[in-house]
């Protein structure tokens, strides 16, 4: 199974930046960028890769460790940025970075420890993929379209361990499917 570890925002912060996305959408040259769509929104915690089906088990065990580990913290929506000069357009986030940021790598070591064969580190950058292309763009005018977003806070209260299912089709614009294969909650008492 290929899997990652999440975070999955509330219905209605999705709504709200639905509506944002519309707004993006509709910028000059936006058909040159894949949007991901509403079902693929989610901060990315851990990515693991193709995980073997006898590894899954142990991996959910210790994902639902790291998240009894860490209390409920809050989060919201604000600006965004790119990766890969206009390769990845992005929301980002605001409120208990900190906590966030343990959280990653707390998902991260429960990868590794489950044996999961995890690529090279790397320093998290909280971030909603909400765009890519396969070559470098311009994306001045969405970074600026961008700058004034913001969602309502919300309590972080579980992680998903998420599957993604990469289109096979071979359908131009087909996108993956995420499914949650299992939600642990946060703090002690999850």
């Amino acid at each position: 199974m290929r899997l990652f570890a999440a975070l999955l925002p509330p219905e209605d912060v999705s709504d709200a930046l639905a509506a944002a996305v519309d707004g993006l959408r509709g910028l000059p040259g936006a058909d040159g960028l894949r949007w991901t769509g509403r079902p693929g929104w989610h901060f990315t915690l851990a990515f693991y890769g193709d995980v073997d089906d006898a590894l899954v088990p142990e991996l959910s065990e210790r994902l639902a460790r790291a998240a009894r580990r860490t209390e409920p913290f809050e989060l919201a929506l604000r600006g965004g940025g790119h990766f890969g000069h206009g390769r990845a357009l992005w929301a980002g986030a605001e409120g208990d970075l900190a906590d966030l940021r343990l959280l990653a790598e707390r998902a991260e070591a429960a990868g590794r420890k489950a044996g999961v064969a995890m690529g090279e580190h790397r320093r998290y950058k909280p971030h909603l993929t909400l765009a890519r292309s396969r070559e470098a763009h311009d994306v001045r005018p969405w970074l600026a379209a961008l700058e004034g977003l913001t969602s309502r806070t919300w309590t972080v209260s579980d992680l998903a361990l998420v599957r993604s299912n990469l289109p096979r089709s071979g359908v131009p614009g087909e996108r993956p499917r995420y499914e949650a294969v299992a939600r642990h909650p946060l703090g002690a008492s999850g």
